[in-house]
């Protein structure tokens, strides 16, 4: 099972890289590795045995318990650097989550009260399923952060994100030179690529973001004439929709590169393929401190694309684990 999970992953990245599937496909290549290993474990030395079952079974479980003291540190950082908006709260969210979860299941092993096993089973089945779609999606992530994209293109678009006072932040900056160095690996090998800077105005924001980007890219050394602007949208989507536009207006049979920052990569290629958009993504980096919670946000809108099937899973394993569990 875990090589033809593994054999069916790699001809769908083959066909296109940019899909959640793969993630998923590779995750159940090692989950059904693992199990297989499992199923085998009495043929090892008893010494050997022991130390296997310690890291498949015990160490996931004291790794659940530092991961959680991480992300209340880090969601602490993302507090004092940073606003105190839902999404730079995830972090510490998850790391509560997490802590909640490990201290229910010990109440329940430590109680043997019926109530509180089938919740703390109930959550353990619904947490482990999230968690496994984490995991597939922060693997698959890191993997495609190394994919290269292609050289020979016409485009680059670089994302937009929130400007300050009409100013570039880092996080953008970061996005931007990114790009400028595409741009001149491209001039370099003989092309002659266009750059499109993309984002509308935000209702805080003095100005589009593509404007300031623009701005930027020329102080930098991007030539008028190879600069665009789209300066309509407000999401990624429309990043990408409207960037599609103004690619098939100026060459038509075009070949793109998307960039953005890498905690952001993955998500922004799914929309890249949604949006029909001939082109791979490339990531930024992103200050360390600011990569959890943001990670944590992309993978929570990845699943809320998909909720209805998301959704019911989880209610459904959380549910069955709660009937299971009761006496």
């Amino acid at each position: 099972m875990a090589a033809a999970f593994l054999v069916v992953a790699l001809v769908s990245i083959r066909q296109d890289r940019r899909r959640f599937r793969n993630a998923v496909l590779l995750g159940l290549a090692v989950a059904c590795l693992i199990l297989a290993l499992l199923g085998d474990i009495d043929r090892l030395p008893p010494e050997t045995a022991a130390v296997v079952v310690f890291f498949v079974l015990l160490a996931p479980l004291f790794a659940v318990f530092v991961l959680a003291v991480f992300l209340l540190a880090n969601g602490i950082t993302m507090i004092r650097r940073e606003s105190r908006s839902l999404g730079n709260l995830l972090s510490f969210l998850a790391g509560l989550g997490l802590l909640t979860l490990v201290v229910l299941l010990i109440t329940a092993q430590y109680t043997q009260h019926p109530a509180i096993g089938a919740v703390a089973v109930s959550a353990l089945a619904a947490v482990s399923y999230l968690s496994f779609l984490f995991c597939c999606y922060l693997g698959y992530a890191f993997l495609y952060s190394r994919l290269r994209a292609r050289p020979g293109v016409d485009f680059v678009i670089v994302l937009g994100s929130r400007i300050i006072d009409g100013r570039i932040p880092p996080l953008l900056a970061s996005r931007l030179d990114k790009a400028i160095t595409l741009y001149r690996n491209e001039r370099d090998r003989g092309g002659d690529p266009f750059v499109i800077a993309s984002g509308g105005q935000g209702p805080d924001e003095t100005q589009p973001e593509a404007h300031a980007m623009a701005d930027y890219l020329l102080a930098h050394g991007v030539p008028a004439d190879k600069l665009l602007r789209e300066d309509r949208s407000t999401t990624t989507a429309q990043n990408l929709t409207l960037s599609r536009e103004l690619m098939q207006h100026h060459r038509p049979g075009y070949r793109c590169v998307v960039v953005t920052n890498n905690f952001h990569a993955f998500r922004a290629a799914i929309l890249a393929r949604t949006a029909k958009v001939n082109g791979q993504v490339v990531g930024a980096p992103t200050a360390l401190y600011y990569w959890p919670s943001a990670t944590i946000r992309e993978f929570a809108a990845v699943i809320m694309e998909h909720r209805l099937v998301n959704l019911s899973v989880t209610g459904l394993l959380a549910v069955t684990g709660f009937l299971a569990a009761l006496p």
